[in-house]
């Protein structure tokens, strides 16, 4: 699948998007970086997070975390993305911001898509990363699933995504990614929600 920087970065200028700061929950910022693999393939990284974690073990993540006193969500994203993957990115890499997602384990959590046209190499932090995944922007793009359960009217989001299911809120925040970046449709996600081992 091919996109470039500059339609990129249009799409996310013209993106007028959604802010849930100010609701009470903790601010967290996530980095989709948009890099090539070594045969000129686009895509972002993503991690499983180690078993030995106290929350959300095992479960799959983009880079990123709590925001610092003082800090804003692009400067978390790009700190985060330097202390899990060993990447050093700068502010100029940043295209812009997608909605914020508020994620039932009482954090809001800003999505900060950056680019490099270089090829890139991580060294991912073991105590942050088990297992890291590049996923072309082809396979982020498959359709969704969409489950329902009992204790919310909002549909569960599942993305089909390294021979599994990447759930919530890592898959609504791809799912958005996919759809406003990539393909260049208006999707919102704040109305999709997670399977209940990510309420914790």
């Amino acid at each position: 699948m091919d996109l470039d920087r500059a339609t990129a970065a249009a799409r996310l200028a013209a993106w007028e998007r959604r802010s849930a700061r100010g609701t009470g929950l903790r601010p967290a910022a996530v980095a989709l970086t948009v890099v090539p693999d070594p045969v000129g393939r686009r895509g972002i990284w993503v991690a499983r997070r180690p078993s030995t974690l106290r929350s959300h073990a095992n479960q799959f993540a983009l880079p990123g975390g709590r925001l610092d006193p003082g800090e804003t969500a692009v400067q978390a994203a790009l700190r985060e993305l330097d202390e899990e993957l060993g990447i050093d990115l700068d502010a100029s890499t940043v295209l812009g911001l997608l909605d914020d997602y508020p994620t039932r384990s009482g954090y809001v959590i800003t999505p900060v898509v950056c680019w490099s046209d270089e090829v890139v190499v991580p060294d991912p932090s073991p105590d942050e990363v088990d297992e890291l995944y590049f996923v072309s922007l082809g396979e982020v793009s498959a359709p969704p699933a969409f489950d329902t359960i009992a204790e919310s009217p909002r549909p569960v989001v599942r993305l089909p995504l390294m021979g599994t299911w990447v759930h919530a809120p890592t898959a609504a925040v791809i799912y958005q990614f996919a759809e406003v970046v990539v393909a260049g449709r208006d999707t919102r996600v704040d109305q999709l929600e997670q399977p209940l081992f990510a309420w914790r």
